[in-house]
């Protein structure tokens, strides 16, 4: 059955299902988002990270109450650690975000990351732009809590929220100085707490090294103090986030950055390909599985047997099974 037409009506029921099928990898979800693909590109796609434990749900929850108050739609793709039991989300940010379930303009989904590194869920950005085919006109992704190297969300999205919080120890270092480097919002939750002015002084001392170090960038990243279980600072956030919109509508980079996300995510789509392809036919040849029975009886260390294998590969030596 065709659900398309359906999700660009804004139809739930139908966009709900297209999610559901690019996450089972179901081959139906790929044929809608062919044809839901030439719809996107409309909406301001927002990623939210920062270490585990400065309420990220809370603050996109102030966030989702403060884009409602100016009458814009807003979806969100929830990106929760994955059960081991059952390969499904298990923090259950809807639970938290649930005075917003009976909202027409809003959409919340959470997704499993599935072992998945960056923070994201392999179908995140499939997710997002299913919602923006949908007519949402703010779509949030919400990560896992990340590290230094795991900066996927800013490849995917327009703005980058960066929260942190009071009482990690030294925030700045806590958030890593790779994600301090990309943050176009920072946010500072539970400002209410101890050792806020403290954070907040660390944080702008960081922000000042940044711009020295990039003199030339024309978007100076605003720091915003919340305290979202109070329903504080989602008005100073979502201004922010606003104000960054049209930098980059203005500068030309909100249609420049579509693009290189595009690039990006069919080079990580053909990755996968790629290496799905070349394990499948490299485990099927002969030397290939002398090498795995080599592996098994302890004779050769994984490491070496991949190394001689992928070796033999780049040469062609290695022949198929008859």
């Amino acid at each position: 059955m065709d659900r398309a037409p359906a999700v660009l009506q804004g139809d739930v029921g139908a966009g709900a299902r297209v999610i559901r099928w690019l996450e089972d990898e179901d081959p139906r979800g790929r044929e809608h988002l062919a044809r839901l693909y030439p719809h996107t590109g409309r909406a301001h796609l927002i990623g939210v990270t920062g270490p585990a434990g400065v309420g990220k749900s809370s603050v996109v929850d102030i966030i989702i109450t403060a884009y409602r108050a100016r009458g814009l739609k807003v979806g969100v793709v929830a990106v929760d650690p994955t059960s081991p039991f059952t390969g499904g989300a298990i923090l259950g940010d809807r639970v938290r975000m649930q005075r917003h379930a009976a909202d027409d303009g809003v959409f919340i989904r959470s997704m499993g990351a599935r072992g998945q590194m960056g923070g994201l869920a392999r179908a995140s950005f499939d997710a997002m732009l299913v919602l923006d085919a949908m007519g949402y006109d703010v779509v949030l992704v919400e990560t896992v809590g990340v590290g230094q190297d795991e900066l996927e969300v800013v490849s995917l999205t327009h703005t980058t929220v960066l929260i942190s919080a009071p009482g990690l120890g030294d925030e700045v270092q806590a958030i890593k100085a790779g994600l301090m480097e990309v943050g176009d919002v920072l946010v500072l939750n539970k400002a209410d707490r101890d050792g806020a002015h403290q954070a907040m002084s660390q944080i702008e001392l960081a922000l000042h090294l940044r711009e020295i170090s990039a003199p030339d960038a024309t978007w100076r990243p605003p720091l915003v103090a919340a305290t979202a279980t109070r329903g504080e600072g989602g008005e100073a956030i979502v201004d922010a986030l606003q104000a960054h919109r049209a930098h980059l509508e203005d500068t030309g980079e909100f249609a420049a950055q579509a693009a290189r996300r595009a690039y990006h995510v069919f080079v990580r789509v053909l990755g996968d390909v790629a290496r799905a392809r070349l394990l499948d036919e490299a485990l099927i040849r002969a030397d290939a599985r002398a090498l795995i029975d080599e592996v098994r009886a302890r004779r050769l260390d994984p490491h070496a047997a991949a190394a001689t294998l992928s070796a033999a590969l780049r040469i062609g030596a290695l022949e198929p099974l008859s």
